[in-house]
């Protein structure tokens, strides 16, 4: 192709998009986790959500490592909303370079508090494993490098004055790959922060009988970040779990950042709150999204778009 033909096509191509109404071309990219996880079927159900409240717009859910991947993938551009835990969120925002954070990431916006992730240790009964003591020696999986998994289980076993080398292997793996290890003897134990019901563990304690190890309310204080506060994962919430199981608990947060413009986050806030049955489709967690929590714990400063809807619920006077 020659040089003229080649700049003429070019310029053509520029008045054709020069001529395209606005906001024809709108994206919404969601920032999820591992399939197995509960952030990508919540991530779904979010896409179906704007596809119904917003047409103008294409969603597409994207799989990623979560919480530290998704902060900075927002911080580049490359998503308009995403999942994440509320102290990754405020690491991010921080610019916490162990964590995996270079500088602050100041184009973070939050848009909503949603549900809680609870600190899951489930173990195979096999193992011997009943306390935390007892996962010293033994095999474990912390969730994907830096995930939000991994960074809560660095927390919560440093409380517990366990240290990775105290372990006979550890492997960092999604939820469904631990699962999988540890039904073929190749593992003793997975740690796993998400949601109650996560389909790993439902799926693990179809195949093996199982021991969800509690984590003492002792050893969430020792963990000195506010974001961790006690909890319980109630009885039954898995096969042959027959007690209620103390544990740590931590928010999650929807989180968008300074470029996606204030009236397609006005829409995608308003969609959600208005739709929370379709959510609640996608997975049960969603069941504790409540309006009234929207704002609870924000590290980060709120998205203009987000604030405009809390404004017309009266979350904001």
């Amino acid at each position: 192709m020659n040089r003229t033909i080649r700049d003429t096509l070019v310029a053509l191509a520029l008045c054709a998009a020069a001529t395209l109404p606005a906001g024809a071309q709108q994206f919404i990219n969601i920032l999820t986790g591992g399939t197995s996880g509960i952030y990508y079927p919540l991530g779904v159900g979010l896409s179906q959500i704007y596809a119904k409240t917003i047409p103008e717009a294409k969603a597409t859910v994207q799989s990623t490592k979560a919480s530290v991947e998704n902060l900075n993938l927002l911080q580049a551009g490359r998503g308009e909303i995403g999942f994440t835990l509320a102290d990754a969120l405020s690491d991010a925002w921080k610019g916490n370079e162990e964590v995996g954070f270079k500088t602050p990431l100041k184009k973070l916006r939050g848009v909503a508090g949603i549900y809680s992730n609870y600190i899951q240790i489930v173990a195979n009964a096999e193992s011997g494993i009943r306390t935390l003591a007892d996962l010293k020696g033994k095999r474990i999986s912390v969730g994907a490098p830096k995930s939000g998994t991994e960074l809560n289980a660095r927390a919560v076993l440093k409380a517990a004055g366990i240290d990775y080398k105290d372990f006979a292997k550890v492997e960092f793996l999604p939820f469904g790959e631990s699962v999988e290890l540890i039904k073929n003897r190749q593992l003793d134990v997975t740690l796993q922060s998400a949601g109650l019901g996560v389909a790993s563990i439902r799926d693990l304690a179809t195949a093996v009988k199982i021991v969800v190890v509690p984590v003492p309310a002792d050893v969430v204080a020792k963990v000195g970040d506010p974001a961790y506060q006690s909890g319980i994962i109630p009885a039954g919430t898995y096969e042959g779990q027959a007690q209620d199981v103390a544990t740590a608990v931590i928010p999650n947060f929807l989180v968008s950042h300074e470029d996606v413009p204030a009236d397609r986050v006005y829409k995608m806030t308003k969609g959600m709150y208005e739709n929370l049955d379709m959510l609640i489709a996608a997975h049960a967690a969603a069941k504790n999204i409540k309006l009234e929590n929207a704002l609870k714990g924000m590290p980060v400063t709120l998205h203009p778009g987000a604030a405009r809807y809390y404004k017309e619920k009266g979350l904001i006077k």
